[in-house]
């Protein structure tokens, strides 16, 4: 397990939100308008200057379709090839 980095969970929830809004071709204001939030916190909360609540959480993964624990996990990094992939 990695060392602890302050702001690590609300960069990692920052980046999902904004990973599956623009999958799925929504606007901040889009999603704000689904999640009933004004436009400009979503552009904070994006920006990292908005520390959520775990209501809020919840609120945006209801609106972007998604449990809401999927919004708090680190991305998965791609697993390097295989010495026999490398190859080809």
């Amino acid at each position: 397990m990695e060392p602890f980095a302050a702001g690590a969970l609300r960069a990692t929830f920052a980046e999902n939100v904004k990973r599956r809004r623009q999958r799925l071709g929504w606007s901040q204001e889009k999603l704000a308008f689904e999640a009933d939030l004004h436009r400009v916190y979503m552009n904070r909360l994006e920006a990292l200057g908005r520390n959520v609540t775990l209501d809020m959480v919840e609120r945006l993964a209801h609106a972007l379709g998604v449990d809401p624990v999927e919004l708090l996990l680190q991305p998965r990094q791609p697993a390097p090839p295989s010495p026999d992939q490398a190859k080809s």
